[in-house]
Protein backbone atom coordinates (compact mmCIF):
# COMPACT_ATOMS: atom_id res chain seq x y z
CA UNK A 1 0.00 0.00 0.00
CA UNK A 2 1.47 3.08 -0.64
CA UNK A 3 2.69 5.74 2.11
CA UNK A 4 0.30 8.60 1.15
CA UNK A 5 -3.50 8.82 1.06
CA UNK A 6 -5.64 6.58 -2.09
CA UNK A 7 -8.40 9.20 -3.33
CA UNK A 8 -11.35 6.91 -4.39
CA UNK A 9 -14.47 8.23 -6.00
CA UNK A 10 -17.20 6.12 -5.22
CA UNK A 11 -20.29 6.51 -7.23
CA UNK A 12 -23.66 4.59 -6.75
CA UNK A 13 -27.30 5.94 -7.37
CA UNK A 14 -28.12 4.36 -3.97
CA UNK A 15 -27.02 6.34 -1.55
CA UNK A 16 -26.98 3.88 1.13
CA UNK A 17 -25.04 1.36 -0.96
CA UNK A 18 -22.55 4.48 -1.28
CA UNK A 19 -22.11 5.66 2.66
CA UNK A 20 -21.47 2.22 3.30
CA UNK A 21 -18.54 1.88 1.60
CA UNK A 22 -17.32 5.73 2.32
CA UNK A 23 -17.76 4.97 5.81
CA UNK A 24 -15.74 1.97 5.49
CA UNK A 25 -12.88 2.70 3.68
CA UNK A 26 -12.57 5.93 5.88
CA UNK A 27 -12.44 4.11 9.07
CA UNK A 28 -9.05 2.44 7.44
CA UNK A 29 -7.15 5.63 7.60
CA UNK A 30 -5.98 4.29 3.89
CA UNK A 31 -8.66 6.50 1.92
CA UNK A 32 -9.92 9.87 1.25
CA UNK A 33 -13.21 9.09 -0.42
CA UNK A 34 -15.40 11.56 -2.41
CA UNK A 35 -19.07 10.12 -3.17
CA UNK A 36 -20.99 10.83 -6.51
CA UNK A 37 -24.55 9.59 -6.32
CA UNK A 38 -24.81 9.58 -10.61
CA UNK A 39 -22.70 9.76 -13.42
CA UNK A 40 -22.85 13.15 -14.16
CA UNK A 41 -22.02 14.15 -10.83
CA UNK A 42 -19.49 11.50 -11.07
CA UNK A 43 -17.96 13.15 -13.76
CA UNK A 44 -17.98 17.02 -12.65
CA UNK A 45 -16.00 15.43 -9.20
CA UNK A 46 -13.73 14.32 -11.45
CA UNK A 47 -12.61 17.00 -13.16
CA UNK A 48 -12.10 19.11 -10.10
CA UNK A 49 -8.75 19.11 -8.03
CA UNK A 50 -7.52 17.03 -6.74
CA UNK A 51 -8.93 14.18 -9.06
CA UNK A 52 -8.98 10.24 -7.77
CA UNK A 53 -6.73 7.41 -8.06
CA UNK A 54 -9.49 4.90 -8.23
CA UNK A 55 -12.84 5.19 -9.51
CA UNK A 56 -15.70 2.59 -7.70
CA UNK A 57 -18.29 2.50 -10.26
CA UNK A 58 -21.58 1.12 -10.10
CA UNK A 59 -22.53 0.09 -13.70
CA UNK A 60 -26.84 0.38 -13.50
CA UNK A 61 -27.58 3.90 -12.53
CA UNK A 62 -30.21 6.24 -14.13
CA UNK A 63 -29.13 8.93 -16.64
CA UNK A 64 -25.23 7.79 -17.88
CA UNK A 65 -24.45 4.29 -16.94
CA UNK A 66 -21.26 3.08 -15.80
CA UNK A 67 -19.93 2.03 -18.98
CA UNK A 68 -20.32 5.33 -20.24
CA UNK A 69 -19.21 7.13 -17.55
CA UNK A 70 -16.08 4.49 -17.16
CA UNK A 71 -15.21 5.56 -21.45
CA UNK A 72 -15.63 9.24 -20.69
CA UNK A 73 -12.62 8.96 -17.85
CA UNK A 74 -10.73 6.75 -20.07
CA UNK A 75 -11.24 8.40 -23.44
CA UNK A 76 -7.94 10.68 -22.83
CA UNK A 77 -5.05 8.26 -22.92
CA UNK A 78 -2.39 10.32 -20.94
CA UNK A 79 -5.37 10.34 -18.34
CA UNK A 80 -6.43 6.93 -18.41
CA UNK A 81 -3.29 5.64 -17.03
CA UNK A 82 -2.67 7.34 -13.76
CA UNK A 83 -6.90 6.63 -12.75
CA UNK A 84 -8.32 3.04 -12.07
CA UNK A 85 -11.73 2.67 -12.71
CA UNK A 86 -13.18 -0.09 -10.72
CA UNK A 87 -17.09 -1.41 -11.89
CA UNK A 88 -19.29 -2.60 -9.66
CA UNK A 89 -22.68 -4.73 -10.36
CA UNK A 90 -25.00 -6.91 -8.68
CA UNK A 91 -25.07 -8.48 -12.63
CA UNK A 92 -22.44 -11.32 -12.33
CA UNK A 93 -22.41 -12.83 -16.10
CA UNK A 94 -19.53 -12.68 -18.64
CA UNK A 95 -20.89 -10.33 -20.86
CA UNK A 96 -20.85 -7.66 -18.48
CA UNK A 97 -17.29 -8.59 -17.48
CA UNK A 98 -16.45 -8.18 -21.32
CA UNK A 99 -18.25 -4.90 -20.93
CA UNK A 100 -16.68 -3.82 -17.78
CA UNK A 101 -13.08 -3.96 -20.06
CA UNK A 102 -14.43 -2.64 -23.57
CA UNK A 103 -15.45 0.18 -21.58
CA UNK A 104 -11.77 1.05 -20.02
CA UNK A 105 -12.26 -1.05 -16.97
CA UNK A 106 -9.35 -1.74 -14.80
CA UNK A 107 -11.50 -4.24 -12.11
CA UNK A 108 -14.62 -6.10 -11.80
CA UNK A 109 -16.47 -6.22 -8.13
CA UNK A 110 -19.80 -7.98 -7.69
CA UNK A 111 -23.00 -7.08 -5.86
CA UNK A 112 -23.02 -7.39 -2.64
CA UNK A 113 -19.42 -6.12 -1.82
CA UNK A 114 -17.55 -8.17 0.26
CA UNK A 115 -15.29 -5.45 2.26
CA UNK A 116 -12.29 -7.68 2.29
CA UNK A 117 -12.60 -8.21 -1.67
CA UNK A 118 -13.00 -4.58 -2.02
CA UNK A 119 -10.12 -3.47 -0.04
CA UNK A 120 -7.72 -6.37 -1.71
CA UNK A 121 -9.11 -5.10 -5.18
CA UNK A 122 -8.22 -1.17 -3.81
CA UNK A 123 -5.18 -2.81 -2.62
CA UNK A 124 -4.20 -4.12 -6.06
CA UNK A 125 -5.18 -1.12 -8.01
CA UNK A 126 -3.30 0.84 -6.07
CA UNK A 127 -0.36 -1.33 -6.66
CA UNK A 128 -0.63 -0.88 -9.98
CA UNK A 129 -0.82 2.70 -9.82
CA UNK A 130 2.19 3.27 -7.97
CA UNK A 131 4.19 0.58 -10.84
CA UNK A 132 3.00 3.03 -14.00
CA UNK A 133 5.85 5.42 -14.92
CA UNK A 134 2.80 7.67 -16.20
CA UNK A 135 1.72 8.33 -12.39
CA UNK A 136 3.03 11.07 -11.68
CA UNK A 137 4.36 11.27 -8.13
CA UNK A 138 4.21 7.66 -7.89
CA UNK A 139 5.82 5.96 -4.34
CA UNK A 140 8.30 3.28 -5.47
CA UNK A 141 6.66 -0.24 -5.94
CA UNK A 142 8.48 -1.60 -2.95
CA UNK A 143 6.19 -0.07 -0.64
CA UNK A 144 2.87 -1.52 -2.73
CA UNK A 145 4.01 -4.52 -1.00
CA UNK A 146 0.46 -5.46 1.56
Amino acid sequence: MPDKILRVLVVDDNRDNADIVRQYLEATREYSVDVAYDGDDALRRFETAPRPHVVLLDVMMPGRDGWEVCRLIKSDPARASSIRVIMVTARDDLADKRTALQSGADDFLEKPLDLSKLLAALRRNAATLADSPFHPGAPASSATQA
